[in-house]
């Protein structure tokens, strides 16, 4: 039977070329941290992140992840199960042949842990087993192995897979300090690459907290405290039978959490999240495939790329997968490209047949990922399309009913200083003024009629209710007066008014909305609305 050989080419395939951005590699290495805490969890090892622990009196996991920019170095550890000394050369050293299991660990193929060899001259792994008095090491020349690969890529010298390994990593032990020692697991990135500083945050003041942004997204890490919707979001969690994962995860010694906030930046202004919504993708026999939240705002625009929750994020096992912009082109109808950077929120896979792909970049192709997009696609551009359309829409009608407020009253403080060149002048403003105000009774009429129908989209009502106050109204519901006469430098003078009024008088424009979409209410009742 013909032997078969893996080049080194395969190295450089599992490191360098796998992944676009440096920083995932936190990705990988956050993942494998938090599978061990599981198992010792499951062990009693650690104290389960719940208030049922059957062992309250443990530890509870940690990631922390340090950083060194000046001796450029880079640690994660956690203290989870470790690995125990008589397997630690086997599985650190076989590679995509992982112990384990599709749809019940985050991590399953035995190759992220290569990933590192990519940007370091030297990755080191250290573990030890709870009780066990050795700590096992692997030291990996990333050097070396870049070299010998480089060499098999311009033909100087033909490597073999297992040539490269067996010349680049070995395997030591040392005495553990104590019988009462840590149990851990270490990665070490040693002597990182100068063109890889965005592992650092990039070279700017303030890259730490540039990496803490991004990674705060990334992983499986609580909501910060002071966003006021993450309860509901934890309640409905457990309302459909899942959970949330999330993990202790630190940077140099702070913990991180999801950086959601209630207020936003967009570009008409600051919006202000009020609500949460939630939808569930269920399969035919209602099994759930995934589940979503997004926060309710007034849409008034694309939210900014400075706030970094900006996006629908998908996530597997509250992991990222992809970017922030991974769903952008699940928004497929022409005018709705940028729809994703209206939202804030997350869509959590649930289904263990949702399997990420080997970069996590997406999920494999299978038939509950065709289902699942097609929900999703149903989803995004038959019902989110029509909530943030119909909030772009209300601004765009409340700026033309306040551009002509402004309009107008520019207009009478012209007539009444008689500050106008000419006649001429005065009369083109008025026809301008007028067809302003024919655009603003259009916009108003657009207004009632969201407010009586509610359009496609159940919190067009609510955006309406919400926004109304943000119109100036008066110069419509006011009937016209007689301003004063023009009087232009040789002494002509002129008769002149706002146009025609033909809105309905007397009668407040919120009033009105109020009474179209809550008939139903007494008289008291609508003034608390």
């Amino acid at each position: 039977m013909a032997e078969y050989t893996f080049g080194a080419n395969i190295l450089e395939n599992l490191t360098t070329g796998m992944y676009q951005d440096s920083k995932i590699i936190y990705r990988e290495y956050i993942q494998n941290s938090c599978d061990q805490i599981d198992k010792a969890e499951q062990l009693g090892i650690l104290n389960a992140r719940n208030p049922n622990s059957r062992y309250p009196d443990l530890g509870k996991g940690i990631i922390n992840i340090w950083l060194y920019p000046k001796e450029r170095n880079i640690i994660i550890e956690d203290n989870a199960t470790g690995i125990r000394s008589d397997e630690f050369q086997r599985i650190l050293g076989n590679i995509a042949d992982s112990d384990k299991i599709i749809g019940q660990d985050k991590g399953f193929r035995g190759i992220g842990r290569l990933c590192g060899l990519a940007y370091c001259k030297r990755l080191v792994f250290t573990s030890r087993w709870a009780g066990e008095d050795v700590v096992s090491i692997m030291t990996c020349d990333a050097l070396k192995m870049r070299e010998m690969i480089n060499e098999a890529n311009t033909n100087i010298k033909k490597h073999s897979a297992l040539e490269v390994l067996n010349t680049m990593a070995e395997f030591s032990v040392r005495n553990a300090e104590s019988a009462d020692a840590p149990h851990f697991f270490k990665v070490e990135l040693l002597d990182i690459n100068e063109e890889n500083e965005e592992l650092f945050g990039g070279r700017d003041d303030d890259g730490l907290k540039q990496l803490t942004d991004y990674l705060s997204f990334v992983a499986p890490v609580p909501y910060q405290r002071n966003f006021l919707y993450s309860k509901e979001i934890y309640e409905r969690a457990k309302e459909i039978g899942t959970k949330i994962d999330e993990y202790e995860i630190r940077i140099n010694g702070e913990p991180m959490h999801k950086k959601y906030r209630t207020h936003l930046k967009t570009g008409k202004g600051q919006d202000t999240v009020f609500g949460v919504e939630f939808h569930e993708f269920r399969a035919p026999d209602n099994t759930l495939i995934a589940w979503m939240w997004f926060g309710k705002t007034l849409f008034k625009a694309a939210i900014k790329e400075e706030e970094n929750s900006r996006g629908l994020r998908l996530r597997k096992e509250n992991i990222q997968i992809g970017e922030s912009d991974t769903l952008r082109n699940m928004f497929t109808r022409e005018v709705s490209r940028r729809g994703n950077s209206y939202f804030i929120g997350e869509i959590f896979a649930v289904s263990p047949e949702l399997i990420p792909n080997s970069q996590r970049s997406y999920f494999n192709e299978n038939p509950i990922r065709i289902q699942f997009e097609h929900m999703i696609k149903d989803y995004l551009n038959n019902t989110l399309y029509h909530v943030y359309y119909d909030g772009s829409d209300t601004s765009s009608n409340i700026g033309k009913i306040n551009l002509y407020a402004e309009r107008a009253s520019e207009h009478e403080r012209k007539v009444a200083e008689s500050s106008f060149v000419s006649d001429e002048e005065q009369k083109r403003e008025q026809e301008k003024l007028a067809n302003d105000k024919r655009e603003a009774e259009r916009a108003l009429k657009n207004l009632e009629k969201k407010a009586a129908e509610g359009g496609k989209s159940p919190l067009a009502q609510e955006i309406v209710v919400r926004r109304i106050k943000e119109a100036n109204t008066a110069a419509l519901e006011s009937p016209s007066k007689p301003l004063a006469s023009n009087k232009n430098q040789k002494g002509k003078s002129a008769d002149v008014s706002l146009p025609e009024d033909t809105s309905p008088p007397q009668r407040g424009t919120r009033k009105r909305l109020v009474d179209i979409m809550f008939p139903q209410h007494n008289k008291n009742e609508r003034k608390l609305l």
